[in-house]
């Protein structure tokens, strides 16, 4: 049986390891450079950084948590394909001659059935960062109250991207 330090070190040492490995990845992906000396020096600086910062970004990681991790990835293209036909969405919107009579503001209250914070985060955020629709509460029981700018986007909520968070974190509703 391991001892709590044991336990302790090892969740740092993970934690360290995936700040690593998510900051050199980012640089890579954001540098673009392949040179042997900027590699290297990106290298040295995601070391750098995930010596000095591994307990801020992914504090108490696990094993575990890898596959929270990897569906994350899986859900962030779906999430900007979402954006951008929503940004499309508001440019009709914006730009049609009868513009005042197709807006029709609501507000949609939902209990989302999500229970860890992050999930519930995740979905606030989400609602957000979608154009045309802004997350006023979200409470620590799941329930939203969020603002649509007229009824189509009204009618997408909570639908498919609740299912796709829920789908993230493990939670079954």
């Amino acid at each position: 049986m391991q001892t709590g330090k044991q336990e302790e070190k090892r969740a740092g040492f993970f934690s360290f390891i995936i700040t690593f490995v998510f900051m050199f990845a980012t640089w890579i992906i954001l540098s673009g450079h392949f040179e042997p000396l900027l590699i290297g020096l990106g290298l040295l600086s995601s070391l750098a950084v995930a010596w000095f910062f591994h307990d801020l970004l992914f504090a108490g990681a696990g094993v575990r948590d890898i596959g929270v991790f990897v569906r994350f990835c899986r859900y962030m293209p779906w999430l900007i394909v979402e954006i951008i036909k929503a940004n499309f969405h508001m440019l009709y919107l914006v730009f049609h001659p009868r513009m005042h009579q197709m807006i029709d503001p609501h507000i949609i209250q939902f209990q989302a059935g999500l229970t860890s914070d992050i999930a519930i985060t995740t979905l606030a955020n989400a609602i957000t960062l979608t154009p045309g629709t802004v997350t006023i509460t979200a409470n620590a029981d799941g329930g939203f109250r969020v603002h649509a700018i007229d009824r189509q986007s009204a009618q997408g909520l909570p639908g498919e991207m609740q299912d796709r968070v829920a789908h993230v974190y493990g939670e079954t509703r």
